[in-house]
């Protein structure tokens, strides 16, 4: 059995329907962890066990444990959390132990690239969500941290601003190259290793994308995809602190974004070389006019 938790957002509705369309042909049984069971289509419900309630509490994941050989994990976003500890150590703890008590085999998280870069230990939610890792890893549980770059799906958080002003913004210099990566591959990775158990051990399955793109690069595909001139405006730090308070952010996550984008300015997301085993399909192109291009016109 195959566990996934947060199986309504980006990432975990994905991997939820690979796992419905591949795990029957490997003998392998869904379970889910969801606050809200109503969030998941009536097709999905009727065809995965469903267990009610946040995965970061002690009794839901020693219920949802009991009987799983492996767990898709993911913290969820938390914008009043007093620290990012709490975020990611802290909201995973209870399942640590679980993984040990139910003896799971083997767990696929969610996580970032930059561990053994220079600017590791002062990256924000990075440093927060490694040492997540490493919580993970001490349980003895066959792990593997999905080291992910930032994703393309994030400019969809700015489908306004790119429809209306033919603009996007960001905090890194407009010519950094760096990798990008689409959220349905590292549901894709995320499938692989949790259908494919012949792994042992802890580690980084880095998904890096195909290429490295700047923002300017982004902007030039986007042009070309969209039909209409689009251009980068690089933020700064101040200005992007002043965006997320003005969302409501706690000043731990607000810090912890801020020092994030600091870190990948200054190199946190080159620490590992693009190879056929770390690089992922989908270019920025195809992902803008399969994805932003419709998000863009709607």
């Amino acid at each position: 059995m195959i566990l996934i938790t947060a199986p309504t957002g980006q990432i975990g509705s994905r991997l939820l329907d690979i796992l419905l369309d591949e795990a029957p042909t490997h003998g392998e049984e869904l379970r889910v962890i969801v606050r809200d069971p109503g969030k998941l289509p009536d097709a999905v419900r009727a065809r995965v066990d469903v267990v009610t309630g946040s995965h970061g509490d002690p009794e839901v994941v020693d219920r949802a444990f009991a009987g799983v050989d492996a767990v898709f994990w993911l913290v969820p976003p938390d914008p009043r959390a007093p620290s990012l500890e709490a975020v990611y150590s802290g909201f995973t703890r209870a399942a640590a132990k679980a993984f040990t008590v139910h003896a799971v085999g083997h767990v696929v998280g969610v996580s970032a690239l930059g561990r053994g870069t220079p600017v590791a230990a002062r990256a924000g939610h990075v440093t927060a969500s490694l040492a997540m890792d490493d919580l993970i890893a001490r349980t003895g549980v066959a792990y593997r941290a999905l080291a992910s770059p930032t994703f393309m799906d994030n400019l969809l958080w700015q489908v306004s601003s790119l429809r209306d002003d033919g603009m996007f913004t960001g905090t890194v210099a407009a010519d950094r190259t760096a990798p990008a990566a689409a959220t349905r591959d590292i549901a894709a990775a995320a499938a692989g290793l949790l259908l494919d158990r012949s792994w042992t051990g802890t580690g980084e399955a880095p998904v890096l994308g195909p290429e490295g793109l700047s923002a300017d690069d982004m902007a030039r595909i986007m042009s070309d995809v969209l039909g209409r001139p689009v251009r980068y405006e690089r933020q700064s730090l101040d200005a992007f602190r002043a965006s997320l308070i003005g969302q409501g952010l706690g000043d731990a996550l607000t810090d912890g974004y801020v020092d994030m984008m600091r870190a990948k300015d200054g190199g946190l997301d080159d620490g590992v070389p693009r190879t056929p085993r770390t690089a992922s399909p989908t270019t920025f192109r195809a992902w803008c006019e399969e994805v932003l291009k419709p998000a863009v016109q709607a």
